[in-house]
């Protein structure tokens, strides 16, 4: 599992899911308080792990989505280029398919390099991980982001192009209560009342 790998125990690791595949993976990695699953918000992890990693500047961030989200929000690219922000990192795993709406391809199936989009952009540190090696080397990248670093971090993994369907036991969907545990996990529980 991708996300197993990527957040693992870190407790402090902020995460926020695009829809579908990437929310179940990061939910069978375990349900934390520190995730947050954008249901229904298709094109717009991107745009809300910026706004958290600028509004956050001591804590890391990761968006963990697919190909086909960030195909909606690919003009997020330019903002978080532009914005820069060292303690982010968005990972994009590329089934090559749109899961969520039925397995219809997706634009990286074709000439679309969602890499090179972003490194077009101005996210300087854009890279591809097709193998376990290459997974790993975007593992270790997460433990250096901060303030050392020159911007973000942008990697798309590349996995085999298959609908696997939901998981037995899917992670909440309320978007209140996801929004309120998320808030409440990072500023504390003053914050709600």
């Amino acid at each position: 599992m991708i996300a197993d790998r990527l957040v693992g125990n870190d407790a402090d690791l902020l995460v926020v899911t695009g829809l579908g595949g990437t929310a179940w993976d990061a939910s069978r990695a375990g349900d934390r308080e520190l995730t947050y699953y954008l249901w229904g918000g298709m094109g717009l992890a991107a745009s809300m792990g910026l706004g958290l990693a600028l509004s956050r500047p001591d804590r890391r961030v990761l968006v963990l989505t697919g190909d086909g989200e960030m195909l909606m929000g690919l003009g997020s690219l330019a903002t978080v280029a532009r914005a820069a922000p060292t303690n982010l990192a968005i990972v994009v795993v590329d089934n090559e398919l749109y899961g969520e709406t039925g397995g219809q391809m997706s634009h990286t199936a074709g000439a679309c390099d969602l890499a090179a989009v972003a490194r077009a952009t101005g996210i300087t540190d854009s890279r591809l991980a097709s193998d376990a090696t290459e997974l790993e080397d975007v593992a270790n990248a997460l433990s250096t982001l901060g303030p050392e670093r020159h911007g973000p971090l942008f990697a798309v993994i590349q996995v085999p192009g298959q609908l696997s369907g939901p998981p037995a036991e899917l992670p909440p969907r309320d978007g209140t209560y996801l929004k309120h545990r998320f808030r409440e996990a990072l500023m504390g529980s003053a914050v709600l009342r």
